[in-house]
């Protein structure tokens, strides 16, 4: 059997997956169970998402205009990731940012970068698997307290684009190539 995790960072949702797929090992049944990575695993897994991420941005951006990766975030010290995510992404374009609705970095972070920087519009986007309810109301809502909503106020024009990573080929790639590698290795 094979079990693919859709998590982007191996934190507290996806360990708990671990032990329960560590569970049903032990129950038998099965004569072996894989459990594929989360989406990023590795540096080349990272690199891997930085081309996607660069690949779904909106053609109609400019270089001047920020790009605001909202990821999930966790108490989980995995939550590094996102801030790893970023670095490397501004290695390449410094108005790349991303932040986290249970983590490091936070809305209110991200609203200061962007305002030292005098960015005027941002492009909102999850880096979840899917755009669901923390991409419609957290990130995109317009509840005061929604990423969209936070940076208006702060005088800046967001465009959120509801689409998650699962919606792109690059990023299910990386998923694809965590389970068909063990996979590979099935005796």
């Amino acid at each position: 059997m094979a079990v693919q995790s859709l998590h982007t960072i191996g934190g507290a949702e996806y360990h708990d997956l671990s032990r329960t797929v560590g569970v049903f090992e032990v129950m038998g049944g099965f004569e072996r169970i894989i459990l594929g990575s989360p989406l990023l695993a590795t540096q080349e897994d990272m690199q891997r998402a930085v081309t996607g991420i660069f690949k779904s941005i909106p053609p109609e951006r400019v270089k001047a205009d920020a790009v605001v990766l909202m990821g999930h975030g966790t108490h989980h010290p995995s939550n590094a990731f996102y801030a790893a995510l970023m670095f490397q992404l501004q290695l390449q374009d410094p108005n790349i940012f991303v932040g986290t609705v249970e983590g490091y970095p936070a809305i209110d972070d991200i609203k200061e970068w962007l305002l030292k920087r005098n960015i005027g519009k941002a492009y909102l986007m999850p880096f979840m698997s899917v755009a669901g309810d923390h991409a419609i109301n957290d990130m995109a809502g317009e509840e005061a307290d929604s990423w969209k909503s936070v940076l208006t106020k702060a005088g800046i024009n967001c465009v959120p684009i509801l689409k998650g990573t699962a919606e792109y080929d690059d990023f299910v790639n990386i998923w694809v190539s965590h389970i068909k590698g063990p996979l590979n290795h099935f005796d």
